[in-house]
């Protein structure tokens, strides 16, 4: 069926003139899957075991789900009753935003970001308002505080930004903090936090006690490979939490996921996930030399991808800078079986992956850059 198509009943305007977040999709043909920032690695040690003893699936989990909810709660100085749990840390972006803003209010962030933002205040009637990146692919969180007034009931600060891979100084989100009013919330949203090398970033367990307004979130999908599990949490003032609670989905998050997230914190898994994740940002890091090396501006990256711009976008007259079409540079991909994930009009998310994917990537750029004469 067209996605064009009519529904055969009446539906609100304003849901189906926003288009639904669309995942990755999987290779045709061999190659690599690039397109949703997933973990290339196996899960960690005793995950798959952890799994397979729950075998009391006939039954629902138990909500409060205390053990994993304190154990979180360590790595942020604070007790369980701090820490938030859903399907993904993106029911919890969904659940926040209805809770605090409804019809007639807005909620703010950096774009391009997260697909998901633009969507979050459907349910509620709540007004989304993106503010443009800067020339690097940074917030504008001078722009984003100008932006402000009496309406801003939720701001979403995602960092590193997807897709794009700089992270939130540190310093810059003290000024920007500075500015907000006490009683508007702020989401840092870090789902990809444990990439992160720059000592100048932002990290949550730093900033959340000095700001009662503020919720942390992360996720085991990515940097723990739990993506087909769905649990991510939130940390912050449990006065929102039970706001949030109000409108999520009750009982959302299995057994199966908690004992997962269980498992993964172990003495044993952290040593291989720390192991893991400096893989993962070795190949990133080389993987940004690379496209750099062919004349490519590549923003910071500070993720578990990266961000090749549409050279429009840049604002130079430097087309080498970056590449004419992304959608046109994503067919190329998907010519050799790779998946990535274009946004038409500003640029290319490439995910790091598999070892054996990162000559692909540079292969493919380069010969996508040769076929239009932009070769370095």
């Amino acid at each position: 069926m067209s996605d064009n198509a009519l529904p055969p009943v009446r539906l609100r305007a304003d849901v189906l003139a926003v288009p639904a977040y669309r995942q990755g999709a999987a290779p045709s043909a061999a190659g690599f899957k690039l397109s949703s920032n997933e973990n290339p690695f196996a899960p960690l040690p005793g995950v798959a075991d952890a799994i397979a003893s729950r075998g009391d699936v006939n039954r629902y989990a138990a909500a409060a789900m205390p053990e994993l909810r304190a154990a979180i709660g360590a790595e942020f100085g604070v007790s369980g009753e701090y820490v938030h749990l859903a399907a993904g840390s993106v029911a919890i972006l969904y659940q926040l935003v209805h809770a605090a803003a409804g019809h007639g209010d807005s909620y703010m962030y950096a774009w391009p970001s997260f697909e998901a933002y633009p969507s979050l205040g459907l349910a509620s009637g709540a007004t989304p308002a993106g503010i443009a990146l800067t020339a690097t692919a940074e917030h504008d969180l001078d722009a984003m505080a100008d932006a402000i007034t009496e309406r801003t009931r939720v701001i979403l600060l995602c960092t590193p930004n997807n897709p794009t891979g700089p992270a939130l100084r540190r310093a810059d989100f003290d000024r920007f903090m500075a500015r907000v009013p006490s009683d508007t919330l702020v989401v840092l949203d870090e789902a990809y936090r444990e990439f992160v090398t720059d000592p100048a970033a932002v990290r949550g367990e730093d900033v959340l006690s000095a700001h009662p307004n503020l919720v942390v979130l992360r996720t085991f999908s990515k940097a723990y490979g739990l993506a087909g599990l769905r649990i991510g949490y939130g940390v912050g003032d449990p006065a929102i939490f039970r706001a949030a609670a109000s409108v999520a989905i009750p009982l959302s998050v299995t057994g199966i996921a908690e004992s997962a997230a269980l498992a993964s914190l172990t003495p044993e898994a952290r040593e291989v996930h720390t192991e893991r994740v400096a893989a993962i940002v070795d190949r990133r890091d080389r993987l940004v030399a690379g496209l750099r090396e062919l004349g490519i501006t590549v923003p910071d990256a500070q993720g578990n991808f990266v961000w090749i711009p549409e050279a429009a976008d840049l604002g130079t007259p430097d087309a080498a800078a970056g590449v004419p079409d992304a959608l046109a540079l994503a067919a190329a991909f998907a010519a050799v079986g790779t998946l990535v994930r274009p946004f038409a009009g500003k640029g290319v998310r490439i995910s790091v992956g598999e070892e054996d994917s990162l000559a692909l990537i540079i292969d493919t750029v380069r010969e996508f850059l040769a076929q239009l004469g932009g070769a370095a």
